[in-house]
């Protein structure tokens, strides 16, 4: 039985976006792929707002002259404070671009960033610094790859993050140079320890200033003949990505990544050559990489459907956008994260989130299932977040009882019901099935009617979406 073009646009919705909203949903099916895509790309296509949060650059510069070694005019008190307000405004900025992912038309492009977010993982306590970083992401995420990976490289986040600051002539630090090849760019096997020591050479000098701006100390760079991926000169940084650019291996590298997260993990190897050849041809272009994949005809096979395990920010916005909602105090949702082992902002090394299975433990399922009844019922429940000292400041390892008004939701449920108001009642329970999943399988009626509210026709479908997306296949996309 061949796929319907709900499914396969619903399809679409989840890998190039969050999923459906509940206001278009009926209108999902009335277009083809292509027209779908193309919105999609249109509505992505202006450039992104900076999401500014901080309460204070001076938090920035703060903590530029801290990595400098130049604070020891502050008292400890001061120092405490100053990274106590830096973790605050990390925190306002993850609900910050939460929202944008729930509410943003540019769901294309906050997709995009969210992968590169985690390609390009960082982990500094410092909201002006990480504020940069996201602001290069979200502009070059579906730009150029090599205006992304220079943006990136040069920004003071991933300069302090990867020691980069601390590299001089004579003194070479090689962590920068060695991530920027095995995780950003060529992936292992493509690469010698001696690429590693000699692009380290050329990296000497690049660093941040206190007004956390990149800067080249011409003086600390290491001017002396390089031999860096078999080409030799007195190479610096951007020499140095050049090169790393010219390497094919790049271009499959980001490929494949990119095939793995919105594709399938399950790599078709002839598939990646193929789409790797023409990014290469492309000078990287991004647009057109996912051009290729999402007007592709293969992207829409069935085995490629309701395959991917969604991440835990995923997970969030998608339930808040299929279920409208507002929930009166956003920083729960931080605890959510935490549980599930996805903080944004804090991933949990240079590598990122693995994905995949590893989002899934007994604890993470269990609450997984139990989030859309937390979220519209504002059921009582307890968290125990993934231990990590970092995030939990000093509680890991601890249960968390929200206070009974902490999580107070306002569901539009009249969205939700309104999708359905043409569907007959003997219809109500596939059509839910078919908006909700992503899978084949759907639950046996006769289980489910068990725990459906039948009171009215409203209940109905109010109870029968809850209970739906509080089952395994809903953690499919």
């Amino acid at each position: 039985m061949p796929l319907s073009n709900q499914v396969k646009n619903q399809h679409l919705l989840w890998r190039a976006a969050f999923g459906p909203m509940a206001e278009n949903v009926n209108q999902i099916g009335e277009v083809s792929q292509k027209e779908l895509y193309h919105i999609l790309l249109k509505t992505s296509s202006k450039e992104p707002n900076s999401l500014n949060v901080a309460s204070n650059a001076i938090d920035g510069l703060i903590k530029g002259m801290e990595d400098l070694g130049k604070m020891q005019n502050l008292t400890k008190e001061q120092k405490q404070q100053f990274r106590k307000q830096s973790v605050d405004d990390i925190k306002n900025l993850n609900l910050t671009w939460l929202s944008e992912m729930i509410n943003s038309e540019a769901q294309l492009r906050e997709k995009m960033s969210l992968f590169w977010h985690g390609h390009f993982a960082c982990r500094v306590i410092n909201i002006y610094f990480q504020q940069q970083l996201l602001d290069v992401i979200r502009q070059n995420a579906l730009g150029n790859f090599g205006d992304l990976l220079r943006g990136v490289s040069k920004s003071p986040a991933m300069l302090a993050f990867l020691n980069n600051q601390q590299n001089r002539k004579q003194h070479p630090n090689e962590n920068f140079a060695r991530e920027v090849m095995e995780l950003f760019t060529m992936g292992r096997g493509n690469y010698t320890e001696n690429d590693v020591k000699e692009g380290a050479r050329a990296y000497t000098g690049w660093g941040f200033n206190l007004q956390g701006e990149f800067v080249d100390r011409p003086f600390l760079h290491d001017n002396g003949t390089k031999t860096f991926l078999g080409k030799t000169g007195n190479f610096d940084g951007d020499d140095a990505i050049d090169i790393i650019l010219e390497q094919k291996a790049t271009a499959k590298f980001i490929t494949r990544k990119i095939y793995q997260y919105f594709v399938n993990e399950d790599i078709d190897n002839e598939r990646i050559e193929f789409l790797a050849e023409k990014f290469y041809r492309s000078n990287y272009n991004l647009q057109k990489l996912m051009n290729d994949i999402f007007l592709s005809d293969w992207f829409f096979e069935e085995k490629n459907i309701g395959t991917r395990i969604k991440s835990p920010v995923e997970l969030i916005v998608g339930v808040r956008r299929l279920i409208p909602m507002e929930l009166v105090k956003p920083e729960s949702q931080l605890l959510f994260q935490r549980v599930l082992g996805q903080v944004l902002f804090y991933p949990p090394n240079v590598a990122g989130w693995p994905g995949g299975k590893n989002w899934i433990d007994s604890s993470a399922l269990m609450f997984r299932m139990r989030l859309p009844q937390i979220l519209t019922n504002a059921d009582q429940y307890t968290l125990r977040p993934k231990d990590d000292d970092d995030v939990m400041m000093g509680r890991e390892g601890a249960d968390i009882k929200p206070k009974p008004n902490q999580l107070q939701v306002n569901v539009d449920w009249d969205s939700v019901i309104k999708v359905f108001s043409d569907t007959p009642k003997e219809d109500l329970l596939q059509k839910v099935n078919e908006f909700v999943f992503q899978t084949k399988s759907s639950i046996n009626p006769n289980v489910l009617k068990k725990y459906i509210d039948n009171t009215s026709r409203e209940d109905f479908i109010k109870s029968t979406m809850i209970e739906l997306m509080s089952t395994p296949e809903y953690q499919l996309c």
